[in-house]
């Protein structure tokens, strides 16, 4: 990408039924068989975690995954269903939310236009959006709770500071 290029936005990259149809695709095969992820919003509990990925290449930005403490305790369950610890320490829940950012980021960096590279998962405080235009949201319920997966551009991304 030149200096004087700006990104084009996620929404003219994808949209909300490919990034469902991503998420469906990884629950199955990392979640297990048999689980759905719902796309039905719930209202968002009063305190959510997170873990996201970066993608860096033609388009800039992260894939984040947000829920309630008790689904993020619940997917690591799931995702550690062959050798499960006694108790659930919270590395090990931010280290199962962000297998599953790492996955689903993999997934979407596929079907963005290339060569792009995948982030180290990171987990905390969801990483702000660049420009609201530059999102994409699903909302949705996976065992009836709250969960969100969202592909937003980078703020710092090369158009971000051209923006001001």
């Amino acid at each position: 990408m030149t200096a004087a290029a700006v990104q084009e936005p996620i929404t003219g990259l994808l949209d909300a039924a490919t990034v469902l149809a991503v998420a469906d695709d990884v629950w199955t095969s990392l979640v297990g068989d048999g689980e759905v992820l719902v796309p039905l919003p719930l209202p968002a509990p009063a305190e959510t975690v997170s873990a996201w990925v970066q993608i860096t290449g033609p388009w800039c930005g992260a894939v984040v995954v947000s829920c309630a403490e008790a689904t993020a305790e619940a997917l690591t369950g799931c995702l550690l269903r062959a050798r499960p610890p006694a108790v659930l320490e919270p590395e090990d829940v931010e280290d199962a939310l962000g297998e599953l950012a790492n996955v689903l980021g993999g997934n979407v960096k596929a079907v963005l236009p290339g060569p792009s590279a995948l982030g180290l998962p990171q987990a905390g405080p969801n990483p702000p959006a660049a420009r609201p235009g530059d999102l994409c949201r699903v909302d949705a319920q996976w065992r009836g709770q709250f969960l969100t997966i969202t592909v937003q551009g980078a703020t710092g991304a090369p158009h971000a500071e051209r923006t001001r």
